[in-house]
């Protein structure tokens, strides 16, 4: 819900560097990578209770996730970065309330749980949706430069992480927070559903 307004804010500055990566020689796939290795640095991290440094590192992989992106579209954009990208980012966002779990077991670990089943629920929509929107070659008009088509919601990037920064600056609320963004992401899944019955319902009534 909040990715076009963070993608309009953040833009100039994410052109900025990746000019000065390209001109450094630097590969999208290679910000990709790094930008995931950090992430996991930041699963780490919270999983043995170092919130504030997880926080920080968790930003900093963000931050390369945004400039991968721009580094492609002043290069050559290809099918495997858009595949790894994609990828990448679906395996930080399970591995940060895994990381919250592995910290407090006890405290943590139902909430979590049920965080990732909400994870699964949206990544399956979004990526079925790009599969069969591909296929009939579709486009998004919010999204024009995205790998995949970017089927929106009330949970996209920019509220995932600040749920995530709010879990590590109130590391003990986790429980809670992770509830309520589980509820929110059960409403994307919801929407979504909608909204691919509802576009490829339509085509499939009009096709011969």
């Amino acid at each position: 819900m909040m990715d076009r307004w963070a993608v309009a804010l953040l833009r100039p500055g994410l052109q900025a560097g990746a000019r000065m990566l390209v001109r450094a020689g630097v590969r999208a796939d290679a910000v990709t990578w790094t930008g995931f290795a950090i992430g996991l640095g930041a699963a780490v991290c919270i999983a043995h209770q170092a919130f504030l440094v997880g926080l920080g590192l968790l930003l900093l992989s963000r931050l390369l996730d945004g400039l991968d992106g721009a580094v492609a579209r002043l290069t050559q954009p290809t099918d495997r970065g858009a595949f790894l990208d994609i990828t990448l980012d679906f395996l930080f966002y399970a591995s940060i309330p895994l990381a919250f779990a592995w910290a407090d077991p006890a405290r943590n670990a139902l909430a979590a749980a049920t965080l990732l089943a909400a994870f699964v629920g949206t990544g399956s929509t979004f990526l079925a949706f790009a599969v069969l929107a591909e296929r009939r070659r579709l486009t998004s008009a919010a999204y024009p430069a995205k790998g995949l088509y970017y089927l929106g919601g009330l949970t996209e990037a920019t509220e995932t992480l600040l749920v995530f920064a709010a879990m590590c600056l109130w590391p003990q609320a986790f429980p809670v927070i992770a509830a309520g963004f589980a509820g929110l992401c059960v409403l994307t899944v919801l929407t979504r559903l909608w909204a691919g019955w509802q576009v490829f319902g339509r085509r499939d009534s009009s096709s011969p």
